[in-house]
């Protein structure tokens, strides 16, 4: 698939609020091996192969293991999350199905019960930013593969973040 639309150059201010959305949540206090997984879920969910290829590749940088990688998308099935990020993944699901959904009041008592209020607005805040950016890569076909690591850390520096 060849790119459709570079945003970055089409509109750097979009990309700016994106991205100072990015830094808040860095500096949130949420633990970040929970935000990459609520990343890649919602990623897997929506099917952005070039989302899936960022954060999974975050995530292994920053010491993830594999396995919790590779069984994310059956965590209801394993023993290898957390208590607090089966809430988080099961809120995240809900939020990123929410037509579907709507917001279970149930799974919403499970993630505010391991949550406390700004921590579940910060969440909520990280599941919304990571299905823009999956609409952002889909809409416009963002090339899985391309992505290092190291080149974030740099743009986000040079971007004054």
């Amino acid at each position: 698939m060849r790119p459709r639309l570079n945003i970055a150059k089409a509109s750097p201010g979009a990309v700016k609020a994106m991205l100072d959305i990015e830094s808040y949540l860095a500096k949130c206090g949420l633990e970040r091996p929970l935000l990459h997984l609520v990343k890649m879920r919602a990623s897997q969910i929506n099917g952005c192969a070039y989302c899936l290829d960022m954060h999974s590749k975050d995530a292994r940088a920053e010491g993830e293991t594999e396995q919790r990688l590779y069984a994310l998308d059956a965590w209801r099935e394993t023993p290898f999350y957390s208590a607090r990020e089966r809430a988080a993944l099961a809120w995240t699901e809900a939020l990123t199905l929410v037509a579907q959904t709507h917001a279970p009041d149930d799974v919403f008592g499970e993630a505010r019960a391991q949550f406390s209020e700004k921590e579940l607005a910060d969440l909520t805040l990280a599941i919304v930013a990571i299905n823009g950016w999956n609409r952002i890569a889909i809409g416009f076909r963002s090339e899985p593969g391309t992505y290092q690591p190291a080149q974030r850390v740099r743009a986000a520096e040079s971007a004054g973040h």
